[in-house]
């Protein structure tokens, strides 16, 4: 049986940690906190890689996203740029999730149940710590039924770390920054419909889906942000959130120019989920 130190390498003894560094936090995530297998090539597992702070990325209602570099000390070839999602607790977030996203969920945990149902300080941890786990779940999910979505590498408490999506540390522009016209728009609402047939698919939709949380990088559109994704048979007002995405793509596209109806997807979309 192999463990996660196989590949450790004895020098790290030897490294002095820095400001904004950490040793990876790899290892202390069970099999079932780490993304989906086959792993991409560029996923660093080796157990003596060390985490560097490389700034902030975006500060959110919720938490804020930063950027990580995760690299075997002397060893470039291994470097990786990750984005660390980080959630807040209950007391120091400026906006709460509405509890209609959550419905049809389920808390394995007793005890956790009875935290969140009591607001106890474990159970506002608790509450932090499922947004994390929903949004890794969701990704894990999503990247296997071939949804673009950033591959996620592991999920530590309230952190959830991804691929970074962007070239270097500069990060892909939002779908809202876009200034696309004529076929080039025409030819980015296309991806974003093939990305809410394939959730209609299996059964889910983004919940939240808006320009704001699509990044085109290199002309291909990633869908973020999907702590909330909603279970249409399991979320008695799951079918109304999915109505809603469709009104919000389709008239930020038509705000553009683009010739879209969303009504006429709303209904293709239905149709998807019942196949």
């Amino acid at each position: 049986m192999t463990s996660s130190f196989d590949d450790l390498d004895l020098t790290f003894a030897d490294v002095s940690l820095g400001d904004g560094q950490r040793w990876t936090t790899w290892p202390e995530a069970l099999p079932t906190e780490r993304g989906p297998e086959p792993r991409p090539a560029w996923v660093v597992t080796s157990a003596g890689a060390v985490d560097t702070e490389l700034g902030i990325l975006k500060t959110g209602k919720e938490g804020d996203v930063f950027l990580i570099e995760r690299a075997v000390p002397d060893d470039p070839s291994t470097a990786v740029v990750l984005a660390a999602k980080r959630y807040r607790d209950d007391d120091h977030r400026t906006f709460q999730r509405s509890a209609a996203y959550t419905e049809g969920r389920r808390t394995r945990n007793t005890r956790d149940a009875r935290a969140l149902a009591k607001k106890s300080t474990h159970g506002r941890a608790v509450a932090a710590a499922q947004w994390s786990y929903a949004e890794f779940e969701a990704l894990s999910q999503l990247w296997q039924l071939g949804v673009p979505v950033p591959y996620p590498v592991q999920v530590t408490g309230t952190e959830v770390l991804m691929e970074f999506i962007g070239d270097g540390t500069v990060a892909a522009p939002r779908l809202a920054q876009s200034h696309a016209r004529g076929t080039e728009l025409d030819g980015l609402f296309a991806q974003v419909v093939e990305i809410m047939r394939v959730l209609a698919r299996a059964g889910f939709a983004h919940g939240d889906l808006s320009a704001y949380n699509l990044l085109v990088h290199r002309g291909r559109v990633v869908v973020i942000d999907l702590p909330q994704v909603v279970d249409l048979a399991a979320n008695p007002q799951g079918f109304d959130m999915l109505h809603r995405d469709c009104v919000n793509v389709c008239d930020w596209f038509a705000r553009r120019g683009a010739t879209v109806d969303a009504e006429g997807l709303f209904g293709e979309l239905v149709a998807e989920t019942f196949g």
